[in-house]
């Protein structure tokens, strides 16, 4: 599962789809393609405090918080 922060959601999942080639990120490497929960924030800080709040929880917990907002964990790529 990735976390990570963007100030453009929609150019971020295109890089998603398409690494280069010779890309080593985590994303490529595990194939992270699929988005199935984002959050919005104003301001930069504010978000990289909360990706580091998520990414410190067990996967349980990250599970539950993708349930609430996206229950059938449907990939939203298209609604972005």
């Amino acid at each position: 599962m990735y976390t990570g922060v963007t100030n453009d959601l929609k150019i971020r999942l295109y890089w998603h789809q398409n690494p280069e080639a010779i890309d080593k990120h985590f994303t490529t490497k595990y194939k992270c393609f699929y988005l199935i929960y984002f959050e919005q924030f104003n301001d930069i800080e504010t978000a990289i405090k909360r990706e580091k709040q998520i990414k410190g929880w067990t996967r349980i917990k990250k599970n539950n918080l993708i349930k609430e907002f996206n229950p059938t964990w449907k990939f939203l790529n298209d609604e972005i």
